[in-house]
């Protein structure tokens, strides 16, 4: 049941702030209005973790043994924000931090961009203000040594405890980081990097990362070469497997190449293609070949692997990761990066890489959204509609199209080859979160699935049913066309939770496949339903 909530309560002693009632939760259509509890955790796992913010456990913060340990929390804490908030130790995002933190009038304008506040039902914990003001009360008493009177007469006082840091950094994983908050603000305020800036903090000082995006993701990657665990021999079984599918499907003995040097294009796709959705990376081969693009894949250690989980935690992990793809670059001396079907990779490498490669490594690098709308709308490739002639409709991913500016490309592609395409709304830069983003995706510690699917996805699915309320009958299948994988990831699971597909026909896929789909030249279609 939603209650009052005030910012200094974060650090008041309570076995659980907020209980999100189903009743509570935005609105969805019929047969997806039926009430469903989240999942509660077991007494067991109360005990070991930190869960009294909203009984959520995605971080999954130990708790203290003793009185002594809980100082020792709280001054790791204070040593790392000092270092958060100086130019020697923080100097890659220094100042749009410092901006955020000191120029939010509070206005609250950017409170209905957010989706995980509206389809929570505007719980108070999740408005996009709520966890930077708790940072902002910390500094100011804690570092600044605001006056205690002056603190109280302003309604800024707040309490320095495990309790409160703990909730913290589980809150900081409530966010998404899709940044449509900031997009709204006439500020410029962007609270989802105080989120981000909270996560690096207790990750880079205090050891504190979802296990899912640490362990499993960036030691893994600079270890093994992936996030998935692909090594580069079991890389070539998979590479293998896929020219021996793509002969089956098309009657075409394409021969992908990997580690050709000199080439113009290094294509590097998010490893988990490979492993769950191949006809991704398949139909960019088939496309590429027929189109006479030089072009190569790496075995090189994480060269075959476009994830970078830093850019959601830790700068450390974040520039230990860049650096691995240019160098797989460098080594081969291709011409420039093409970056394939994947939203957080775009921004990694297209965007928050350029703090970190310069000299030999500043190479060139670019998105394969244009360079598809060119192989489509130049005619160098045949392509017949009617081979998509099934409502389509295309999910935005927000680091490709809000951050980057992405926006028309993969719609004159969808335009062109789908005779049923049709928006979402809102679309484009004003497009939701998938719900997905910064990890939430891939992260499956105790009942954290349920929250996401429940209230982070929640949005998304409403969006996705309205776009096809025209044609909700199940027996039509429909297609949500998202070109990333960490949204496919996120609507894998969203579709399984809220039986999408059984009861209204809906599948999900890239972008790619749909220019393949259309190729006059295959004999056969490319996609088929039942394996998507």
């Amino acid at each position: 049941m939603k209650r009052k909530m005030k910012i200094e309560d974060l650090s008041r002693p309570a076995q659980q702030l907020v209980t999100l009632e189903p009743s509570d939760l935005l609105p969805l259509p019929p047969p997806y209005d039926e009430p469903r509890p989240l999942k509660e955790l077991t007494e067991e796992q109360r005990q070991r973790y930190e869960a009294s913010l909203d009984g959520i456990v995605g971080l999954g913060v130990t708790k203290p043994a003793n009185a002594q340990e809980e100082e020792e929390f709280v001054a790791k804490f204070l040593s790392g924000l000092k270092k958060l908030l100086s130019k020697e130790n923080n100097w890659t995002f220094i100042q749009p931090l410092l901006h955020s933190l000191d120029y939010c009038v509070k206005c609250q304008l950017c409170n209905d961009s957010c989706p995980a506040y509206l389809s929570s039902g505007k719980q108070e914990i999740y408005r996009p203000t709520f966890r930077p003001e708790v940072l902002r009360r910390i500094i100011n008493k804690y570092l600044k040594k605001e006056n205690s009177l002056l603190a109280r007469l302003t309604a800024s006082n707040i309490e320095l405890n495990f309790t409160l840091l703990a909730r913290l950094a589980e809150l900081a994983y409530r966010c998404s980081l899709c940044r449509r908050c900031a997009q709204v603000c006439p500020l410029g305020i962007d609270n989802a990097l105080i989120s981000r800036e909270i996560r690096k903090l207790f990750s880079q000082e205090m050891g504190i990362a979802a296990r899912e995006l640490h362990e499993q993701g960036t030691v893994q990657q600079l270890k093994v070469g992936s996030s998935t665990g692909i090594t580069p021999k079991a890389l070539a079984n998979i590479i293998a497997f896929m020219e021996d599918d793509i002969e089956e499907k098309t009657g075409r003995k394409i021969k992908i190449p990997v580690d050709k040097e000199g080439a113009e294009v290094l294509l590097v796709h998010n490893a988990g293609e490979f492993m769950a959705w191949p006809e991704n990376p398949q139909a960019f081969a088939i496309l590429f070949d027929a189109a006479g693009i030089d072009w190569t894949l790496s075995s090189q250690i994480a060269g075959y692997d476009a994830v970078n989980y830093g850019i959601w935690y830790d700068d450390v992990q974040a520039a230990r990761v860049a650096v691995h793809h240019a160098e797989a670059a460098r080594t081969l001396k291709v011409k420039k990066i093409c970056v394939g079907e994947c939203g957080h990779a775009h921004k990694a490498i297209l965007v928050i890489a350029d703090r970190v490669l310069t000299g030999e490594l500043n190479i060139p690098r670019e998105s394969a959204l244009p360079l598809l709308e060119h192989l489509v709308l130049s005619g160098k490739i045949k392509l017949d509609p009617k081979r998509n002639d099934f409502p389509v409709t295309l999910h935005d991913p927000c680091n490709m199209v809000r951050l980057m500016g992405i926006v028309e490309p993969q719609r004159k592609i969808l335009r062109a080859i789908c005779p049923q395409f049709r928006e979402m709304e809102p679309h484009g830069v004003d497009n939701y979160c998938c719900g997905g983003g910064s990890g939430f995706a891939i992260m499956q510690s105790m009942n954290f699935p349920d929250w996401r699917n429940s209230v982070s996805a929640r949005m998304k699915m409403k969006q996705i049913l309205e776009a096809f309320a025209d044609v909700s009958e199940p027996a039509q299948n429909k297609y949500v066309c998202a070109p990333c994988s960490n949204c496919k990831g996120l609507m894998r699971d969203m579709f399984e939770f809220y039986g999408a597909t059984r009861k209204s026909g809906i599948f999900y896929g890239g972008l790619v496949e749909l220019i393949v789909n259309a190729m006059v030249d295959l004999q056969k279609p490319f996609l088929t339903w039942e394996q998507l």
